[in-house]
């Protein structure tokens, strides 16, 4: 079964983000908005009962985050996608380092980007178009995020909670 690691916003960020994302995003009806943490894996039964034990480890190192989401970017002219972008921060760098330990694999092959897309999947006369409307919009939005989420996709493609962590940075 595949699973990923997100952190989602407050509905109030939610609902700006799928303002853009039912009209921008084929994935809108897939998965709610989120800053994904950990790209998705595989993991039987018996491995998931582990990802969870070192999950729970992990929230209890790893203190909340402050959610900062400062403007609308663009991952062009890899992928015409839009997104809200996070910056980074001491907190949220540590998580994600944790989630990316040798237990899980190590680190990924590309850099961290935190974001939250808004648009997917565009032309290229979409994107240009949309991404200059959103620039000039723009998003100044924070917000502490003390919770990640282990998620499982369904056969229909969806993402759902399999299990909650709260992050209390106790260790």
């Amino acid at each position: 079964m595949k699973y990923g690691v997100a952190a989602f916003p407050s509905k109030e960020l939610q609902d700006l983000a799928n303002s853009y994302r039912k009209r921008y995003d084929p994935h809108y009806e897939l998965i709610t908005p989120h800053i994904t943490l950990k790209e998705p894996f595989e993991a039987d039964g018996a491995e998931i009962k582990e990802v969870v034990e070192e999950m729970a480890k992990i929230a209890k190192r790893q203190k909340p985050f402050k959610l900062h989401a400062t403007r609308v970017s663009s991952f062009s002219p890899v992928t015409n996608t839009l997104y809200f972008k996070v910056e980074p921060n001491e907190e949220l760098l540590a998580l994600h380092e944790d989630l990316h330990s040798d237990f899980f694999g190590g680190m990924p092959d590309y850099s961290f980007v935190p974001h939250i897309t808004i648009a997917q999947k565009l032309s290229d006369s979409e994107h240009s178009d949309i991404f200059g409307q959103l620039k000039m919009a723009g998003i100044d939005h924070e917000e502490i995020i003390d919770r990640i989420h282990l998620l499982y996709k369904l056969e229909d493609g969806s993402w759902t909670v399999y299990d909650t962590f709260r992050l209390t940075g106790a260790e």
